[in-house]
């Protein structure tokens, strides 16, 4: 199963991880990244720029068409700050992983299972179904291929 982790801070945390060397950060969470690909779970990781930085908009589709604005936000503990998205053979396993994050006071993981194909067996026959299933097939051998 999958799962991704998603990185969420309080102003509190935001502030707290401002007091540490940018450096310690780098490698706390190198180290982090390194055990998950060591175990072989790691499939995916990112980490998002801060708001900040004007790197970022949002799409609201209560209109139409969209609006597109800098904002608003929410409120900081509403935003993630980065993700991981691992290969886990349960919840508890997950769970354990997401444990060992090197993240402080005023952090948290939100934990979601990712969906699989299983998921919608009942819409087998659905065009898009079978083409994602396709892409999928497809992105895989790519990736074998430049291995």
């Amino acid at each position: 199963m999958k799962y991704m982790l998603i990185m969420r801070s309080t102003d509190a945390g935001t502030q707290a991880y401002k007091d540490i060397p940018f450096e310690e950060v780098i490698n706390r969470m190198g180290a982090y990244n390194e055990s998950m690909i060591d175990a072989g779970v790691l499939l995916a990781g990112e980490g998002l720029a801060e708001i900040s930085q004007d790197s970022g908009f949002v799409v609201d589709f209560s209109e139409e068409p969209p609006l597109v604005t800098d904002g608003p936000y929410g409120e900081t503990h509403e935003l993630f700050n980065g993700f991981w998205i691992i290969s886990a053979a349960s919840r508890e396993e997950a769970a354990e992983w997401a444990g060992r994050c090197p993240l402080g006071p005023g952090s948290k993981l939100e934990v979601r299972r990712v969906t699989e194909a299983a998921d919608f067996a009942d819409f087998a026959g659905n065009e898009y179904i079978r083409k994602e299933e396709g892409w999928r097939r497809d992105e895989e051998k790519l990736r074998t291929e430049h291995r």
